[in-house]
C-alpha cells in the first residue's frame, strides 16, 4: 500500500530504540513520522536518519529552534545536512529568515511556529504575551511568517481555514497538531479537532501521536485515520 503523508505521526516517546518499535508495528501504514525535542537525548537524529536511509521514511524534525539569528542559521545549516523533510522554528520573522538561510540549498522545509496547542489565552497572559484572542495572534503571527520566507507554518486546526485564507498563505504548508481521531481523549492539548476536520479546514498535514501509538494496535489505530482522510 502507499501511505497517503499527509497524516504525520509524532513518535512522542522517550528513545529510539522505543520509536524504532512503534515504526515496525506501524509498517507501510503510515510514510511520514515526527521525532521531536522529547527524544533528541535519546537517539532522535540517528532514528532519524534510520527511518529515511534503511526505511524509506519521511521525517519532520520538531526542534521549534530559538536564538539569535546566527546561532539560527548554523543549526539548521547542520541539521539541513541530513536531508530531513521539515524542521520547526519558532515563528519570529528574524528566526525564520535565519533558518532559510541556513536551510539554503538543501530540500528541508522551515515551518514556523504560531502559538503552541497546548496554551489557551490564560497561559499567554502568564507569559506577557499581548493581549487578544488566541487565533487572532495565531492568524497574525503565521502572516508574519509567511512574509518572513517560511515554507509553511504550525497552527491548530481551530486557525488553519483563517491562515488559508490569507494570500501569502499561497503554496505554502499548514500543519496541524492538536488532532484527536474522534472519541481519543484530548491529553494536554488544549486547541483540537478531527482528522477530516482539520485537513478541510485547509492542512496540508496532520499530527497524531498518542492516540497511534498509545493504542493496543497502532497499526490499525493509523489505518482507521487514513481511512478517514481518504473518505474526504
Amino acid at each position: 500500500m502507499t501511505a497517503d503523508d499527509r497524516l504525520i505521526v509524532a513518535l512522542d516517546v522517550p528513545n529510539a530504540i522505543e520509536g524504532l518499535k512503534v515504526v515496525e508495528q506501524i509498517g507501510d501504514a503510515v510514510s511520514f513520522y515526527k521525532i521531536g525535542l522529547g527524544m533528541l537525548t535519546g537517539g532522535g537524529l540517528a532514528l532519524a536518519m534510520e527511518l529515511k536511509d534503511d526505511h524509506n521514511k519521511k521525517i519532520f524534525l520538531d526542534m521549534k529552534l530559538f536564538d539569535i539569528g546566527q546561532t539560527v542559521e548554523n543549526a539548521v545549516r547542520g541539521l539541513a545536512q541530513f536531508d530531513l523533510d521539515f524542521l520547526t522554528v519558532h515563528g519570529d520573522p528574524y528566526v525564520v529568515k535565519a533558518a532559510k538561510e541556513g536551510a539554503s540549498g538543501s530540500n528541508m522545509k522551515i515551518l514556523g511556529v504560531t502559538i503552541l496547542t497546548s496554551l489557551d489565552r490564560g497561559d499567554l497572559d502568564g507569559a506577557l504575551i499581548k493581549d487578544g484572542a488566541v487565533d487572532d495572534l495565531v492568524v497574525e503571527r503565521a502572516g508574519r511568517a509567511f512574509d518572513a520566507g517560511a515554507d509553511g507554518i504550525i497552527c491548530s486546526p481551530q486557525e488553519a481555514a483563517r491562515i488559508r485564507a490569507l494570500p501569502e498563505s499561497a503554496g505554502r504548508l499548514i500543519v496541524t497538531p492538536g488532532v484527536r481521531p474522534t472519541g481519543s481523549a484530548t491529553d494536554d492539548q488544549k486547541r483540537i479537532a478531527t482528522p477530516a476536520s482539520a485537513i478541510s479546514a485547509g492542512a496540508n498535514h496532520i499530527v497524531v501521536g498518542r492516540p497511534i501509538w498509545r493504542a493496543p494496535d497502532p497499526r490499525a489505530a493509523a489505518q482507521a485515520v487514513q481511512a478517514e482522510l481518504s473518505a474526504l
